[in-house]
């Protein structure tokens, strides 16, 4: 279940992003030629920081390995111990990220019946966590819209299936009585673009001195008033 207290969030979620640099490395351990794990997870945690960085000053598509060399400390040998090219970072970087988004929507309503706990729940994590790798959710929207077919793909799949998890809410929702029928879809939808309006423009709502916590029970609230 998802706390209410961004700071709680946080917390949990610094623990868990070690681990989750750990399952990258493990599931892909037959691709990285480093086998010291805790040498690989350093590495590979300065080398997806490294990627995050450079996009926000030059976009992953002009990136280099160079660049990604000099910003990560790592030298071109050591760089290629991870991985072979820009596109298996990319397949990595999505992968995971994924894989991030899935476990802490699903955590979110872990133990939970009632279903505007359950949807409030599922909205508040998904906002949270986007404040919390906001890295992670920056890059992949900002540089889907720069990829090749297959990488667009798993980008839109991703976003797919975080809406498709908002629409069986709703959707579960109405079976029960709890909400008042609507289009399920497009109310999913209309919460997707104010999940996406925080990380995506997050300098605005910062400099109105809006919280990540009062904005995820605004989005909570509208989402219930068209529910209600």
């Amino acid at each position: 279940m998802t706390t209410k207290d961004y700071r709680v969030f946080q917390e949990k979620f610094e623990v868990s992003r070690e681990e989750m640099i750990r399952e990258l490395f493990r599931e892909n351990a037959g691709s990285i030629r480093v086998k010291k794990e805790a040498t690989a997870v350093k590495n590979l945690q300065r080398i997806i920081q490294a990627v995050f960085t450079i996009s926000m000053e030059k976009g992953f598509q002009a990136m280099s390995m160079r660049d990604l060399c000099t910003e990560s400390g790592l030298s071109m040998g050591g760089l290629y111990g991870y991985i072979n090219g820009k596109e298996e970072l990319l397949a990595l970087i999505q992968g995971q990220g994924r894989r991030i988004l899935e476990r802490f929507l699903r955590e979110s309503v872990t133990d939970l019946t009632d279903p505007f706990e359950k949807l409030g729940a599922l909205i508040r994590a998904h906002i949270y966590l986007s404040e919390v790798a906001r890295p992670w959710f920056f890059f992949s929207f900002m540089e889907s819209r720069h990829l090749g077919k297959e990488d667009v793909t798993r980008a839109l799949a991703m976003e797919a299936a975080t809406e498709k998890a908002l629409t069986d809410q709703i959707e579960e929702g109405i079976a029960a009585g709890a909400f008042t029928p609507c289009d399920a879809i497009l109310t999913a939808g209309l919460i997707k673009a104010m999940q996406q309006d925080w990380y995506l423009k997050r300098w605005k709502f910062k400099k109105r001195g809006i919280s990540v916590e009062r904005y995820a029970d605004a989005v909570i609230e509208m989402a219930f008033s068209r529910l209600t």
